[in-house]
């Protein structure tokens, strides 16, 4: 336990889990709450933002769960509300909703493209809008994204709808960090590599017979010789989050194990 965080609520957005294990929100909220952050935990599943809740609290801290479709302007202002009425501020928001659907623009339907920018874009658009005057209110405040290094570069398999919604995200996040610098308002974006957790891993079942091989065929991409996991995000969206990183926006942080410096090959 420590107090980096100590007395700021933080909003974490998509803090449960799709799968079994830890997916990034599930584990920023859990090391934030760790850090002395009083925690409003997201979900569309109201059921997997109370198992980030339980945790929290079995360790002794603060946790209020609220559920919501941020790619829903009503459903973003309810949310904002909930949590203003539960905890008096919002200081930190992580926007962690993400959805991944294979394929390029043969492949894809014109419904998954508007599904992926709804939930991937829109979605932090909408935060923004309502987090930021409640940020500017209280004298300042820090927004982590997180995007992908599919927005900058080729995944290893065909994603267009998400590195495309991923790349705006990037510069989104430059847009707002620029707007609000003199405002006290920090915005910097997470972009994560080849990572082991939830959302990557069930959506990739449809494209691997053998899930052990996935996980081997990627590990085997890493420099590192394995991917990252969900506390590796966790960890870079604590310090961008905290004091530490006063002095540090409109930055693209990339938590990639040096994959961005190598040529990728498909991933089988």
């Amino acid at each position: 336990m420590g107090n980096r965080l100590e007395g700021k609520v933080a909003m974490i957005v998509g803090a449960g889990s799709i799968g079994a294990g830890w997916g990034n929100g599930k584990a920023t909220a859990v090391r934030f709450a760790r850090e002395g952050a009083s925690i409003f935990a997201v979900d569309i599943r109201r059921e997997a933002a109370d198992e980030t809740k339980a945790i929290i609290e079995g360790e002794g801290g603060v946790c209020a769960t609220h559920a919501a479709d941020v790619s829903r302007s009503e459903s973003v202002q309810g949310m904002v509300r909930a949590c203003e009425e539960r905890f008096g501020r919002i200081d930190v928001l992580v926007n962690n909703v993400g959805i991944a659907v294979l394929g390029g623009p043969v492949e894809q339907s014109e419904s998954d493209w508007d599904r992926v920018m709804d939930t991937n874009v829109k979605s932090m658009f909408l935060t923004c809008k309502y987090v930021l005057p409640v940020m500017e209110r209280n004298g300042g405040g820090s927004i982590v994204n997180i995007s992908s290094l599919a927005s900058v570069r080729w995944a290893g398999v065909p994603y267009v709808s998400y590195s495309a919604s991923k790349a705006a995200v990037n510069q989104l996040t430059s847009v707002v960090a620029m707007q609000y610098a003199r405002r006290g308002i920090r915005v910097n974006v997470i972009l994560p590599g080849l990572m082991n957790t939830p959302t990557f891993v069930e959506p990739l079942k449809a494209h691997y017979e053998n899930i052990d091989e996935m996980v081997r065929i990627r590990n085997e991409m890493c420099p590192t010789g394995s991917m990252g996991d969900a506390w590796d995000v966790a960890n870079a969206a604590l310090f961008l989050a905290s004091d530490e990183a006063r002095y540090i926006t409109g930055t693209q942080l990339i938590v990639d194990g040096g994959v961005h410096c190598q040529v990728l090959t498909p991933a089988g």
